[in-house]
């Protein structure tokens, strides 16, 4: 039972321990050094990973947000490796295995002053999603189809303004693209099969079909 649900529970622990830091995070941001608590539209998770809070106080919400994301971590870990079994196309399959043990590799670099380098997995994340979001269009899951799309789009906007500057935008769109990535990659851990993409095969295998 815990394996096949092993993917949820991480992923609604990650939640929670998030939020459990937010909640004891002393306070301060990138727009107002003296402000309270942690701001969802003020600040970024990654505040949350800091041993000394922005206001210069020390940050007990840190093991918690390093265990949150140790989490997030594995979930996103399985559900790649369990999604590569799912994929026929041997070469998009073994890239999102590699993903997938990738980001067992960021949970030993969450705790340690390279922890910057987390936002390579957000990366690899984008691109696992992206090869999914492939297969997906190519199956008969309209409703998923949708929601990768859209998921997608909430990962570039989050780019797009934090790149220009918009820290506004992009400290709610960082908050919105998470969420919107944990509940896909939910649907798409409990809600697909590998007889939804067996019909899809690569070039190759079509002509060796066709004879």
């Amino acid at each position: 039972m815990i394996k096949k649900y092993l993917v949820f529970i991480c992923m609604i622990l990650s939640v929670f321990l998030l939020v459990k830091a937010a909640s004891l995070y002393p306070g301060g941001s990138l727009l107002d050094k003296n402000s309270e608590g942690f701001g969802w539209s003020t600040n970024f998770i990654s505040n949350l990973f800091e041993a000394k809070a922005i206001n210069g106080l020390d940050n007990p919400g840190r093991i918690w947000a390093i265990l949150g994301m140790a989490f997030q971590s594995t979930g996103y870990g399985v559900f790649f490796i369990r999604m590569s079994k799912k994929i026929f196309l041997k070469v998009w399959a073994a890239v999102l295995k590699y993903i997938g043990f990738a980001n067992f590799l960021f949970i030993f670099l969450i705790a340690t002053p390279y922890h910057d380098l987390g936002t390579i997995s957000i990366v690899l994340t984008l691109f696992g999603l992206f090869i999914i979001t492939f297969f997906v269009l190519k199956s008969k899951l309209h409703l998923l189809k949708f929601c990768c799309i859209l998921c997608l789009l909430t990962y570039y906007c989050f780019f797009f303004v934090y790149g220009f500057g918009y820290l506004a935008l992009a400290f709610i769109m960082q908050k919105i693209y998470s969420l919107s990535s944990i509940l896909l990659v939910l649907g798409l851990e409990y809600f697909t099969k590998p007889q939804d993409f067996a019909n899809i095969k690569s070039v190759k295998q079509k002509k060796a079909a066709n004879g």
